[in-house]
C-alpha cells in the first residue's frame, strides 16, 4: 500500500519531471520523496529539514516503506548540505514566500545547478515570482489547488542564462501560466477574492469612523486587477 498524499502534496509531486535525485527542502514528514520512490517516479532522494524532529518522522516513513536504500536524510538549513550538482530536482513546499527566498539565494549554487525547482510558497507569492524572475529563474509551469478552504499556488522553474522579459502586474500577482491556462481554481480564486474585497469596500465606506480613503483606494486598485484577469481569461476562452 503506497503513501496517501494530500492534494496539494500531490499536485506538487506531480510538478517532478526528472527521475534522477529528489532533494526535498523542509521534507517534515518525507511524505513527497517517500511517494515519488515508491512509485519508481524517481532514482533517488534526500530528504532535508533544518530540525530533528522532521527527520526522525520522515526516517519513520522511510523505514515503513522499505525505502532506506533510495532516500537518504539529512539535516540541513535550506540548501546548506546539499553539494552543487547533487540533485537533478529541489522541492520547496509549504514555506513562506520570504523564507523560500532566503533559502534559494542561500543556496544559489545547489539551485542553479538543478534541472528544475519545484516551488510552493505558502505567502507573498507576488514578491516571490518577482524575486525568481530577477534572479533569472523561468517559470515553466504553474498549478494551483483548493484544499481545506485554502488556495496554494505552485510553481515550476529553471535556472536561465538570461533574465526573462519583466512579467507584468497580472502575471506576477496571478501567475502568466495560470492566466493562460484560464485555470478554473484561479478563476474560483478571483471571483472569492472580488466578493471579499467589495464586501470590505462596502463595508468601510458606510461604517467607516475616521478617513480611510486610502484603504479604500488600495481596494478599489485590487478589485481593478482582479476584474483585469478576469476579462483576460474571459478573452482567451
Amino acid at each position: 500500500m503506497m503513501i496517501q498524499l494530500s492534494m496539494r502534496l500531490s499536485a506538487v509531486a506531480d510538478m517532478v519531471t526528472i527521475t534522477g535525485i529528489l532533494a526535498d527542502v523542509g521534507t517534515d514528514h518525507g511524505y513527497i520523496p517517500v511517494f515519488l520512490a515508491g512509485e519508481k517516479r524517481i532514482q533517488r532522494a534526500i530528504a532535508m529539514d533544518v530540525n530533528q524532529g522532521p527527520l526522525k518522522r520522515a526516517q519513520e516513513h522511510i523505514r515503513q516503506y522499505g525505502l532506506e536504500d533510495r532516500i537518504s536524510t539529512r539535516l540541513s538549513d535550506g540548501l546548506e548540505a546539499l553539494r552543487p550538482g547533487e540533485a537533478d530536482s529541489i522541492v520547496i513546499a509549504g514555506m513562506g514566500g520570504a523564507l523560500m527566498k532566503r533559502i534559494l539565494a542561500q543556496g544559489e549554487e545547489a539551485a542553479r545547478t538543478a534541472k528544475e525547482l519545484i516551488l510552493q510558497p505558502q505567502s507573498e507569492i507576488m514578491e516571490f515570482r518577482r524575486f525568481l524572475w530577477e534572479s533569472s529563474y523561468e517559470i515553466t509551469e504553474e498549478n494551483m489547488v483548493f484544499e481545506d478552504g485554502k488556495y496554494y499556488p505552485m510553481m515550476r522553474a529553471v535556472s536561465c542564462d538570461k533574465k526573462q522579459k519583466e512579467p507584468d502586474i497580472l502575471a506576477l500577482k496571478y501567475g502568466e501560466k495560470l492566466l493562460q491556462q484560464k485555470h478554473p481554481v484561479l478563476c474560483q480564486y478571483l471571483q472569492w477574492q472580488k466578493e471579499q474585497k467589495k464586501r470590505i469596500l462596502e463595508n468601510l465606506k458606510q461604517n467607516a469612523k475616521q478617513d480611510v480613503s486610502g484603504r479604500i483606494g488600495e481596494l478599489e486598485q485590487e478589485l481593478g486587477y482582479i476584474n483585469q484577469a478576469l476579462k483576460l481569461i474571459k478573452e482567451a476562452e
